[in-house]
């Protein structure tokens, strides 16, 4: 039974997007020694892909009010506000930090402007009554991870360990220890050794993004298998709002190019969705069937909407018209997007450009407050695998990277001041925290991981997609209690490995999903069931919640 390092640390970050890099930034400042885990390279995450980018009140004409109000709106009744307005609040503060870390916004007098130059270019999304999006062309994620990044890198206290992917919390339930339950850190796995080792700290921040793996069409990257909220729950963390999944209207339909977001910004720049008539084989416009905000509807709407009518047509996509602006104009505004299109032969400023729903944005998560502290005892979240009550049962638009810088500042405020009490309850290095191997050997049936892996993104797209019934998930259910069996002794007989690790934590962000959607007994914001109503006003608008028991395990 071979035994494992063990590596001491003063705080723990696991995640490496704008949320966990904005965490680790904060908690640097005390000088305490910081660790960030990521499984890929330090940039590997959604927030380098997200194109829109910060909601924020930044314009005499908008104000902080108008901002709630449309965030609540979008949630459907189930945001809660008092996190929404602080969240909301927060933001100027936020923006003009990450400006003075060397962030650069898009302004006026960039995209050929005269009137007030130096003001930034607001955009608009769906959802949004006012033009409040500031952007960094249509690459503001990675320019705002860009500047992350490059700030971690430069401080000593920082340590980075990239390629290293974490299996699971270590926590007192586990260990059987009585009394509260409380998070010690995480059981990790350098990749490229295949050594597992222990990281131990006062505190353990979640910040490893979405779920989008979880389903067969995503404009998520492979690292998005739903790891925060599969290793919380296993430890006993509150789960919120999982049913609440949201579908990106539309990703660019093309048989190579896979994956590629088409931003809600061209719909906000004037962009309408039409889909061909049967009869002329003619371009329409369709939204107006569907919500007075037509093409810039919340996006449940929209996702819904596209799907009802690849359904009503038979066709395989929908298609996006911004060909009222000049090529010049396109090519300014959104050249990364320009160029993509053009690399799958269509010219935005001439062409229609074909798109799709896919799995994007998980609203619910880890159960947090606004400063990202968990029911367990050192334990925080941050960023897309929280659940802070900001989007509710549907996020509205950009207002994702905005919460990424807000909560994690918030998350590590509260740890500083609490840390002589978190420090002062983590326990010495004690063997029961040593991982083990036990008596595993290593695999000769990996076909069981592609091969499981393959179902469930196949099945949760089919059975618990943009369109759900009572029957297609007690499918779904059926399906992932066997498989989850299958993997669980798989796991426990064989040496773990970096794809063993993302199968599981798949596997139970899966059910998660599937048990959520089950538990909600009406069609709200993104959970669409059609055996129930849609926004009953008689039902009480609750939080879904699961929780595991690790102590009865």
């Amino acid at each position: 039974m071979k035994k494992h390092e063990i590596k001491q640390f003063d705080h723990i970050v696991i995640g490496s997007g704008l949320a966990g890099l904005t965490c680790a930034y904060h908690l640097a400042k005390s000088g305490r020694k910081v660790a960030v885990f990521t499984k890929r390279s330090i940039d590997e995450c959604n927030s380098r892909l997200a194109q829109g980018g910060v909601a924020c009140v930044m314009d005499k004409l908008d104000t902080f009010d108008e901002h709630v109000a449309d965030t609540l709106y979008a949630g459907a009744g189930m945001c809660n506000e008092k996190a929404v307005r602080a969240i909301v609040e927060a933001g100027p503060a936020a923006i003009n930090e990450i400006i003075a870390l060397g962030a650069e916004f898009t302004t006026r007098g960039e995209l050929g402007h005269t009137d007030d130059p130096n003001a930034f270019d607001l955009g608009r999304e769906g959802g949004h009554g006012k033009r409040r999006i500031l952007h960094a062309g249509d690459i503001t994620g990675a320019e705002l991870e860009r500047v992350m990044v490059k700030t971690i890198r430069s401080l000593k206290n920082v340590s980075v360990f990239e390629n290293h992917i974490a299996i699971d919390l270590v926590v007192s339930h586990r260990l059987g220890i009585p009394g509260t339950n409380r998070c010690f850190g995480a059981y990790v796995l350098d990749i490229a050794s295949g050594e597992i080792f222990t990281a131990l700290a006062a505190s353990t921040t979640m910040a490893c993004g979405g779920a989008g793996k979880v389903y067969l069409y995503t404009s998520n990257p492979d690292v998005a298998c739903g790891s925060g909220v599969a290793m919380a729950y296993r430890a006993g963390a509150k789960i919120a709002n999982m049913e609440f999944i949201q579908f990106h209207p539309t990703i660019l339909y093309h048989p190579t190019i896979r994956s590629f977001l088409i931003s809600e910004a061209l719909r906000g720049e004037g962009a309408v969705l039409k889909c061909r008539d049967k009869r002329t084989g003619e371009p329409v416009e369709f939204m107006q069937k569907y919500h007075p905000m037509q093409s810039l509807a919340p996006r449940d709407v929209v996702a819904r909407a596209i799907d009802s009518e690849m359904k009503r047509t038979g066709e395989e996509c929908v298609y996006l018209d911004i060909r009222h602006h000049s090529e010049e104009t396109l090519r300014r505004r959104f050249p990364n997007i320009f160029a993509k299109c053009l690399e799958a032969g269509i010219n935005m400023a001439h062409d229609l450009i074909p798109v799709v729903p896919a799995a994007h944005f998980v609203c619910g998560g880890i159960k947090t407050g606004i400063n990202g502290a968990t029911n367990i005892e050192g334990l925080y979240a941050v960023g897309e695998c929280a659940c802070t009550g900001l989007h509710g049962a549907n996020r509205l638009a950009s207002n994702s990277l905005l919460e990424a810088m807000v909560v994690p500042k918030a998350a590590a405020e509260d740890i500083e001041a609490r840390y002589e009490t978190l420090k002062s309850i983590h326990p010495d290095r004690r063997p029961a925290m040593n991982w083990t191997t036990g008596n595993a050997t290593d695999s000769d049936e990996e076909i069981l991981i592609a091969h499981n892996w393959d179902e469930i993104r196949r099945f949760m797209w089919d059975y618990v997609g943009i369109y759900r019934t009572n029957k297609r998930l007690e499918r779904a259910k059926n399906r992932i209690k066997l498989i989850r069996k299958e993997i669980e002794k798989y796991y426990w007989d064989f040496i773990v490995t970096a794809d063993l690790v993302e199968l599981r934590n798949i596997a139970t962000v899966a059910e998660l999903i599937i048990d959520s959607s089950l538990k909600r007994k009406e069609s709200r914001g993104l959970h669409y069931n059609a055996d129930y109503p849609f926004l009953e006003p008689e039902l009480e608008c609750v939080d879904t919640i699961i929780q595991r028991d690790v102590r009865r395990m």
